[in-house]
């Protein structure tokens, strides 16, 4: 069996999917970050979508990372998590995990 690392490693000796794994990976970041808010508090998908007033099906979405949201959905799931969106540019990281 192998394990997700090795594969991992053999798909991103290919530059072209190099190049497309990281121009997605701001986007995957995020989507982890609400991921892992939510859980931390306990909050179902349901639980974040009262919370912030977001249709449940759009925070599974979101979450899945098939929805390209805006800074202002992005607002609102922080305020449901009880924090705040902080937007920061910094040098493209130059090793891949």
């Amino acid at each position: 069996m192998k394990k997700w690392n090795d594969i991992e490693a053999k798909f991103l000796d290919n530059p072209d999917i190099k190049a497309e794994f990281e121009a997605l990976r701001p986007h995957y970041e995020i989507v982890a970050q609400i991921i892992k808010a939510r859980n931390e508090q306990g909050l179902t998908q349901e639980g974040l979508a009262k919370r912030s007033g977001i249709a449940r099906c759009n925070i599974s979405r979101l979450e899945s990372g098939t929805y390209n949201p805006s800074l202002a959905l992005l607002n609102r799931v922080a305020h449901g998590l009880g924090m705040e969106v902080h937007v920061e540019f910094r040098a493209p990281q130059t090793t891949v995990r």
